[in-house]
């Protein structure tokens, strides 16, 4: 007669030792504490939970039942796309920032001849969203209307802005430092000889360009001389895409210019595209600088030379802005401005000799 087999007990099974080895070496603990975490026993420190947590999401294990957070409620969060991966690091940081508090974000995108952010916004405030974070949304653009923003506040859904801002809007703003920014790049092409440097950016309705546009001339003139009538000319506007880029840069190139400064990374790719179209090498004949330092970006060709915008910083300190206006003690309604950074890479290097000298007016 054969033995019976043996079942499993009904109880949750403790998880096999290789999978808690796992888990312990990502989240940097014991296999004891991943363990007392996995079976909800008391004693171990919020933190150190949550970086458990953590490690299983990241290595895909499904969490237990009893581990799943009962959400605070949602938070929308509006971007214009996600075809530049600025936009999916705002989303990523931000989403992380808000689960750690127990709220589960919605990302709500823009398509062209889609849904519009007033449509967007509608939907979220229907679907009863705690709060709303825009990102470069019409807050950005000194053409749009902005008292849509004193509707929403007036149906009491709490808001927080990032990159742009109106004095007509009261709520919290957060912003890279567009002016700081150009200074960092005008700066660094200058120590490398370049003095026809031009500025490649989007559309000017946009406070961030109106921003770098002031930034740039203010930098030409502090560093090069050149007076701002004369820097003017190198401004170029386009779109924020690698094709705006691409045709802006041209334009630039043509002018003369040996160096070009632009207002996003996918935009600087565009530049360097059409520096090689006319048989420049990048960085040997025409150096190039982005704008954001999106991911992936170190690892394009050249690695691009760019100024990092602190995104980390600047989404983290949005989500505690908007939860103290959803926890009823609303930030100050003023813009909290981050400092940029540059990061030198493989697209800049000194100007060609006899290159890019300004002619006298």
């Amino acid at each position: 007669m054969e033995p019976e087999p043996v079942h499993p007990t009904q109880s949750q099974p403790r998880p096999p030792t290789a999978r808690l080895a796992d888990i312990a070496a990502q989240a940097g603990v014991s296999e004891a504490t991943v363990s007392r975490v996995l079976n909800g026993k008391p004693g171990v420190a919020a933190g150190t939970r949550q970086s458990v947590l953590a490690a299983l999401d990241v290595l895909g294990y499904e969490r237990p039942v009893r581990l799943r957070q009962r959400s605070e409620g949602l938070v929308g969060l509006i971007t214009p796309e996600l075809e530049n991966p600025i936009f999916p690091a705002f989303a990523q940081v931000i989403g992380q920032a808000l689960t750690r508090q127990g709220y589960t974000p919605v990302l709500a995108t823009q398509t062209p001849g889609g849904s519009t952010e007033d449509e967007l916004t509608e939907m979220l405030v229907d679907r009863g969203v705690s709060g709303i974070i825009f990102v470069s949304g019409l807050h950005a653009d000194t053409s749009a209307d902005p008292q849509r923003y004193e509707r929403l506040r007036a149906r009491g859904v709490p808001f927080v802005l990032i990159n742009g801002f109106s004095p007509r809007v009261r709520a919290p703003f957060v912003s890279p430092d567009d002016r700081a920014a150009m200074r960092l790049a005008i700066t660094h092409l200058a120590s490398l000889g370049h003095e026809r440097i031009g500025l490649a950016l989007g559309p000017e309705r946009f406070v961030p360009v109106q921003r770098k546009i002031e930034g740039f001339l203010r930098a030409m003139e502090e560093s090069l001389g050149v007076p701002a009538a004369r820097a003017r000319q190198l401004v170029q506007h386009s779109l924020f895409t690698l094709e705006g880029g691409q045709a802006a840069a041209g334009a630039l190139i043509e002018r003369g210019c040996t160096a070009v400064v632009c207002a996003s990374d996918m935009m600087a790719l565009g530049a360097v595209r059409a520096g090689r179209q006319l048989g420049l090498d990048v960085p040997g004949q025409l150096s190039v600088i982005g704008f954001d330092d999106s991911p992936l970006i170190a690892f394009t060709d050249p690695p691009l030379t760019t100024i990092r915008q602190p995104v980390p910083a600047m989404g983290q300190a949005a989500v505690r802005a908007l939860l103290e206006e959803i926890g009823g003690t609303p930030a100050p309604h003023t813009e909290f401005v981050f400092l940029p950074e540059l990061v030198v890479r493989g697209s800049t290097a000194a100007v060609p000799q006899g290159a890019g000298v300004l002619p006298e007016a």
